[in-house]
């Protein structure tokens, strides 16, 4: 890399390099394999290159930072941190990562779509970056939550597998779950350190541990890294996940998804770690996972389960290192995340191998596989033999670690006294399940019946194994110049001045961790060969308590369990009226809010500032008064009535806004209510008629009165309470609050003198992308539903001779049919066609004055609705679709990419997101104009405005379409019918 280059912004690329090759993996086409495949490796080996060219930097001044700011004055920015744990974790996952490219490359079959595949991944690594070089906990917590939804994605690839399918839930739903917690915890933890930033948290230990809030945050915190690290008895997800294709399988149980959880429990390991809470939750917890998992390992039929067992033991074993409080275990644990890591990759590639040349993993059928494969035995039963700790391998030199830890902290503790004999228990577990893994896959006699014959793979493939067997061989042989160094660099990076002194040679003498290593290796050997026999005929793969271990039973009972409960709950306060849910509201509000009052000495009746009596004013609440009360009892009876009265509360609210000197309120109402009445009334119609000569029960209709009459009660304490607020409000004076700040400041530094829309667009951009966000999701939900909703057949009835009418004036006149017609509306249909320029245009200006005058995007776009809704209404959805070829859903992207890039922009000047910058232009004609770049935000706001409004258009007027397109079709059924009645002989 050239020197030029800052390392910071070396750190950036590597971290957002994998998104963007996400994003051009993805428009790849299916068939392109091998173009998916080289725009993921190119993205894994520069990333690669970026971290690894600053390994010389990382331990000379402190962490690698790149910082940008995101909400400053909230003390909100986005950290990326390199120090030796994040560089060493880093290159696991891009180098770990870069081989399952190569190796996926030629396992994955040619119908599968492989470009997919690799977009998951890449923004599974971008993830997995993300959590290991964050240097802010809130951040954290946002890529941690993303590896659970990408992981889901990559689980469930096969979707057409229902395994896959319940195996990605299952992911998803506990490590998710997890994560909430892992949220709350940080929360915590930054409320208690007062900084979110990891550099003020990793220097708090000490206010950390005496804080009141430290056990809460302690178990949040560790919910949510025992959960993504399949911690027992979290456990349950990581078997099932093996329905995942094989290079997700080495890749995410490797190198990265969990150990996640591993990262999380080693980085806060100075600030949480220490007290007998830490001791006896992760202790407890590693020492059963481990347990739990290599009992489960030596009764699996299935290699890929055997393996994820297997994994689930080793994560158990370093979780249970970090829970002893000792600064050699910590060592211990990362040494053996690199040597886990190497060994257990390979060991999955390998088995990948063996069920895609034989077309099986089950052990009972695989034997003798040297014999057609020996290069691919060869390096599966070393990689087996450094999984079981055999000298002269990574894996030794780990295990003997961990030994020699559980010999130095045996003491009083009961989980210490058993330490020793639990941990050569777990190890000779470990070698007997290697061992049953190597001998009955590659010796025994001939394999017969398998659905392929087996053979060596294709060179390439074999690569990846071949890498990951050297680099066992070469750290179990030469650590202290293998991963000496970088082990020195992550530990101090965690332990800082506590750093012991280790020593990473492969002979020690004879002593207590060489005597329960040789101790393991023996009773490995001599289980399995006296209870091998036994393990490998049980045909449910291990005894009844293996039932009760396996992922799906616990997840199932926990899943019933929760469906129970909810369905418990919509039982008593579930119903399919709205009117019940209504009443919980605003009663909740209303107690909430008298709650509050009272609790804050808040008095209604005492005297205030009163204003002069207008009678215009009262006379025009009046009327407004009137259509509320009229809406409300016309409903009954008539719904176009109650829809204009509704129409006719809301203008008055409007005039109201204008009266009180609030004009931007004033025409946002006006132009609100033109659009959401027109459209009320395009729904109207495919409701159920409404038969007056039903009759009701007595015992029914009396119930109803009492409905509506509670309902007018509710109704009367909620309008009552807001009108008190709203009277306390205007009569008290006013309190010295921010709204005088944004008053003052709005055009110094938006350069608006319209502070709603400064508000909008500058102050509280923010908040503003998020309603857009949820304006969008809306329209493409009311589309989807209409989409799928078909009217009842009695709303659509009409007279068939009444269909033959409007079908005949329709040809006559030339229009397409089921267009409303411009003598319907009142006004001539050219008129209409006319205004259409003229309203396009009073759209532009009330867009390009809204950052001074009344006005701005969101007025802008309703307005522009309007101009799409005549047209609708005058010429019909086909003819309006063929003449000005509306695309509301491109129009909602387009406006959402507008507001997100205004956003970005301001990165490329080093200020946050969002922040608006405006100026004085000078053209030659114009003079001085004023521009501020919060116009291309307020842009992307009528755009995606325009869009989502003219969706939910489009949507209905295709459902009157429909509708009238039925209608005449079963009006022709019947004429066919009767012409055939009257030809027929009597």
């Amino acid at each position: 890399m050239p020197s030029a280059i800052s390392p910071s912004l070396l750190v950036a690329v590597a971290a957002v390099l994998p998104f963007l090759g996400s994003l051009v993996a993805i428009g790849l086409p299916g068939s392109a394999r091998n173009a998916a495949a080289a725009v993921a490796g190119g993205v894994m080996l520069v990333s690669l290159a970026c971290i690894a060219s600053l390994y010389p930097q990382i331990g000379e001044a402190g962490p690698i930072t790149w910082t940008l700011d995101w909400l400053p004055t909230l003390g909100v920015r986005f950290i990326l941190r390199l120090d030796g744990l994040s560089w060493l974790f880093a290159m696991l996952v891009l180098g770990i990562g870069a081989l399952v490219v190569l190796y996926a490359r030629y396992y994955m079959a040619a119908a599968d779509p492989v470009p997919r595949l690799f977009c998951y991944f890449l923004a599974f690594v971008g993830a997995m970056l993300g959590i290991v070089l964050s240097g802010n906990l809130i951040q954290l917590v946002v890529f941690w939550e993303l590896t659970s939804v990408v992981s889901f994605l990559l689980i469930g690839y096969w979707s057409d597998n229902a395994s896959a399918r319940d195996g990605a839930r299952m992911a998803l739903t506990i490590t998710a779950a997890g994560g909430l917690c892992l949220l709350v915890g940080m929360v915590l933890i930054g409320q208690i350190v007062g900084s979110y930033d990891l550099e003020t948290v990793l220097a708090s230990g000490d206010t950390i541990r005496t804080s009141p809030l430290y056990l809460p945050a302690l178990i949040l915190v560790l919910a949510g890294a025992l959960t993504k690290s399949a911690q027992f008895p979290f456990h349950i997800w990581l078997p099932r996940a093996m329905a995942a294709p094989t290079p997700i399988s080495a890749y995410l149980h490797s190198a990265t998804m969990v150990k996640a959880g591993i990262f999380l429990m080693i980085r806060f390991w100075p600030v949480l770690a220490g007290t007998e809470s830490w001791y006896w939750i992760v202790g407890t917890a590693g020492m059963a996972t481990m347990l739990v998992g290599a009992w489960s390992a030596i009764f699996q039929h299935d290699l890929k389960g055997l393996l994820a067992y297997s994994t689930i033991s080793h994560l158990g074993l370093i979780t249970l290192l970090l829970g002893l409080d000792s600064p050699l275990a910590v060592v211990a644990a990362i040494f053996h995340v690199v040597n886990h890591a190497t060994f257990k990759a390979s060991l999955f590639m390998a088995a990948g191998i063996i069920d895609h040349e034989t077309g099986t993993r089950d052990m009972r059928r695989l034997s003798g596989l040297w014999r057609a494969m020996p290069y691919t035995a060869t390096l599966a039963m070393v990689a087996a033999a450094a999984m079981a700790g055999v000298p002269l391998l990574n894996g030794f030199l780990s295990k003997e670690m961990f030994l020699s830890e559980a010999v130095d902290n045996a003491g009083d503790h009961p989980l210490h006294l058993a330490l020793p004999v639990l941990a050569t228990l777990a190890s000779a577990f470990t070698m007997l399940y290697s061992l049953r893994f190597i001998r009955q896959t590659f010796f025994g006699p001939a394999p017969h019946d398998l659905p392929h014959e087996p053979h060596e793979p294709v060179r390439w493939m074999r690569i990846p194994i071949e890498a990951l067997v050297l680099t066992c061989i070469a750290i179990g042989l030469v650590p202290n110049l293998t991963i000496g160094p970088a082990l020195e660099g992550a530990v101090r990076a965690v332990l800082g001045d506590r750093t012991p002194d280790y020593d990473l040679a492969i002979w020690h003498g004879f002593n207590a961790p060489l005597a329960m290593s040789v101790v393991a290796l023996v009773g490995g050997v001599v289980l399995y060969f006296v209870f091998g026999k036994r393990i490998n005929t049980n045909p449910r793969g291990g005894p009844w308590l293996m039932d009760r271990l396996d992922g799906g039973w616990l997840f199932e009972r926990a899943m019933t369990g929760l469906v129970r409960g909810a369905r418990w709950l919509e039982a008593r306060l579930g119903t399919e009226r709205l009117q019940p849910q209504l009443r919980i509201l605003f009663l909740a509000a209303l107690t909430a809010s008298l709650a509050a009052g009272t609790a804050r000495g808040l008095d209604l009746t005492a005297p205030g500032r009163m204003t002069e009596f207008d009678p215009a004013f009262a006379l025009m609440w009046l009327v407004g008064a009137a259509c509320a009360i009229g809406a409300a009892e016309r409903a009954k009876y008539h719904r176009l009535s109650a829809a204009i009265f509704v129409g006719g509360a809301g203008l008055v609210s409007s005039l109201t806004f204008l009266w009180l000197s609030a004009p931007d309120l004033a025409v946002t109402q006006i132009l609100v209510e033109i659009v959401t009445t027109v459209m009320l009334l395009l729904g109207l119609r495919w409701l159920p008629k409404r038969d007056q000569a039903i009759a009701v029960p007595a015992s029914e209709e009396a119930r109803g009165r009492r409905r509506r009459l509670v309902d007018l009660c509710i109704a009367g304490l909620v309008g009552f309470g807001l009108a008190g607020l709203a009277y306390a409000v205007m009569t008290r004076p006013a309190v010295d609050g921010i709204s005088r700040w944004f008053v003052e400041e709005a055009y110094p530094q938006a350069g608006g003198r319209n502070v709603v829309n400064v508000l909008l667009v500058d102050f509280r951009a923010f908040d503003t992308l998020g309603e857009i966000c949820v304006l969008g999701v809306v329209g493409l939900t009311v589309f989807a539903l209409l989409r799928r909703f078909r009217p009842a057949p009695d709303s659509l009835e009409r007279p068939a001779q009444q269909v033959r009418h409007d079908a005949y004036d329709d040809a006559r006149e030339g229009r397409e049919p089921g267009h409303t017609t411009a003598d319907a509306l009142l006004v001539p249909r050219v008129v209409i066609t006319w205004l259409f320029p003229f309203i396009v245009l009073l759209a532009l200006h009330l867009f390009l004055r809204g950052h001074d005058l009344p006005g701005g995007g969101f007025a802008a776009g309703i307005a522009m609705t309007v101009a799409f809704m005549l047209q609708y209404m005058a010429n019909g959805a086909q003819w309006v679709e063929e003449r000005l070829r509306i695309q509301p859903i491109s129009w909602i992207g387009a406006g959402l990419l507008v507001a997100v890039l205004a956003g970005a922009g301001s990165w490329l000047f080093g200020r946050p997101y969002l922040t608006a910058f405006f100026a004085y232009w000078e053209p030659p004609v114009l003079g001085k104009v004023p521009v501020a770049s919060a116009l291309l935000f307020d842009l992307g706001i009528m755009v995606l405005v325009v869009g989502a409004s003219a969706l939910m258009l489009v949507a209905l007027a295709h459902q009157s379409l429909r509708r009238t397109r039925a209608a005449e079709a079963e009006a022709e059924a019947r004429d066919a019918a009767e012409r055939a009645a009257e030809k027929e002989p009597a």
